[in-house]
């Protein structure tokens, strides 16, 4: 069925398209009577307006843009949820786009949000991307760089203090008394991957009297965990770790899953941290130790330092850095 055009609401109100169009942009400019023949013809034919011609006119729009590496991860969802609660409040839409961790779809993205003239853009990756949005602020689009600190004063950015969230988590396990430690995650060189990987070593390196593994394993999900957690058992008793830390929560929870079905016992064996403190750490069988990153003001910050260098005002801080902290449960207490 073809779509309702304006020339359609014209013919059947019996006005001109330019009097259709003055009673979408400008009502003061049509009189009672025509305004309701039009409204009748609206409703009659199930014309929806499209803000899209408008917009491109003024060069303007209501919308600003969030890329972000995997709305399947909980973690992103969660601040997607709050950038658009914080936006709505400020009167704007935010268009949400999942870029699979791939460059070639974060450009793709790019693209598109500036030919809808958004606003702004908020941008989560494990890429560098900074040259890129460098590029769209050249051409009038200011952005946000969300989860990883910007290297440029000009790029601004809201991150979390990884190396602390990995220090807090290595210090547990030590603490708890685990001595064979290993860390998951990858690619090591992600600045969130690496950044949590160098708070951990720097625990280890200080207490002397640990060792530290490093796996990495690309596949940041639960499959992933999985299998590491397979790849674990195969090894002999004495070359288990009795202390996992892995960059995020679904990879833990894979680990966790795996092992507990091979017969590893979770803490007393091998005690499991996390990071994120996604919702699913906390319901899981075993309560999972977690970093937690999540902030009720971190989406509000986010917003706030978009709409100020929308509005073009001086930024004195551009680099906001929130501090993660440990939630312990079940899955690193020791009997």
């Amino acid at each position: 069925m073809a779509r309702v055009g304006i020339r359609d609401v014209a013919v059947l109100a019996g006005v001109a398209v330019g009097t259709v169009s003055n009673y979408l942009n400008h009502p003061d400019r049509v009189s009672a009577d025509k305004a309701e023949r039009i409204r009748a013809a609206i409703d009659s034919l199930g014309f929806v307006p499209s803000n899209a011609g408008r917009q491109l006119r003024l060069g303007v729009s209501s919308a600003i843009g969030y890329i972000a590496p995997d709305v399947s991860n909980p973690y992103f969802a969660e601040i997607a949820e709050s950038v658009e609660l914080r936006a709505s409040e400020l009167g704007f839409t935010v268009f949400l786009a999942n870029s699979h961790r791939s460059r070639d779809r974060e450009n793709d993205y790019i693209q598109l949000f500036e030919q809808y003239r958004v606003q702004g853009l908020l941008m989560s990756s494990h890429l560098p991307v900074e040259d890129r949005l460098a590029q769209v602020r050249r051409r009038g689009t200011p952005s946000v760089l969300v989860g990883q600190r910007g290297q440029s004063d000009e790029q601004p950015s809201v991150s979390l203090d990884e190396v602390s969230g990995g220090r807090q988590a290595m210090q547990h396990l030590i603490e708890v008394g685990c001595r064979r430690l290993l860390f998951v995650g990858g690619p090591l060189d992600i600045p969130q991957v690496s950044g949590r990987l160098a708070g951990a070593g720097e625990v280890v390196r200080e207490f002397g009297a640990a060792t530290l593994e490093v796996m990495d394993e690309p596949d940041r999900t639960v499959r992933g965990g999985k299998r590491i957690g397979a790849a674990l058992l195969s090894r002999p008793a004495d070359m288990m770790p009795d202390g996992i830390f892995a960059a995020n929560d679904l990879l833990a929870l894979g680990i966790m899953n795996a092992l507990v079905a091979g017969g590893v016992e979770v803490p007393r064996q091998t005690a499991i941290v996390g990071y994120d403190d996604i919702e699913f750490a906390e319901a899981s069988l075993i309560p999972l130790t977690s970093v937690m990153g999540r902030h009720d003001g971190f989406g509000i910050a986010v917003v706030d330092l978009l709409f100020d260098a929308i509005g073009g005002n001086a930024i004195a801080a551009p680099h906001r850095m929130f501090e993660p902290q440990l939630v312990v449960r079940a899955s690193t207490g020791r009997a």
